[in-house]
């Protein structure tokens, strides 16, 4: 199997939802099925119907968070010796020469992803076109949006 990459603290994070899931979600449905199981036919019961619907959407969460653990790569960008260049994990800031406006995007793997937090995938048109880029170029990003013109204002391994 191929493996996906992931930054430290993205496993770190994957590993506490693990953990939580497993050490407190978990038992507490039991628990509520059990109460539910307590209450008699369990045809009409919809109390017992919702516990078990929300087991089966705990065990498939679980499922899929042990699948990612274990295919993980897991990259510390601080370990790196990229020579200034942008990389996987690396911290960009930019400034978008049409628009005027500066932002900041750490490359992270497609599980981490999440705009809103400035995380953009490794696979993103954004990330592909800083990627092997230094602090001062200028990237061309063909985004879906249309093109983008970035300068790299700094690149931080954190």
């Amino acid at each position: 199997m191929k493996k996906v990459p992931l930054t430290a603290r993205g496993a770190e994070q994957l590993r506490e939802e693990l953990d939580r899931l497993k050490r407190v979600e978990r038992p507490r449905i039991i628990a509520a099925i059990a109460e539910a199981r307590a209450h008699g036919d369990l045809k009409e019961n919809a109390e017992y119907h919702a516990a078990r619907e929300q087991q089966g959407f705990i065990e498939g969460r679980i499922q899929d968070l042990e699948a990612k653990l274990s295919l993980a790569e897991i990259i510390d960008v601080t370990q790196l010796n990229a020579d200034g260049r942008v990389v996987f994990g690396a911290t960009v800031a930019v400034l978008d020469v049409d628009k005027d406006e500066d932002y900041t995007y750490v490359i992270v793997g497609d599980d981490e992803a999440d705009i809103k937090q400035g995380k953009i995938s490794i696979g993103s048109p954004i990330a592909r076109g800083l990627i092997g880029k230094r602090e001062g170029d200028v990237a061309l990003i063909e985004a879906p949006g249309g093109k983008r013109e970035l300068e790299i204002l700094a690149v931080r391994y954190e």
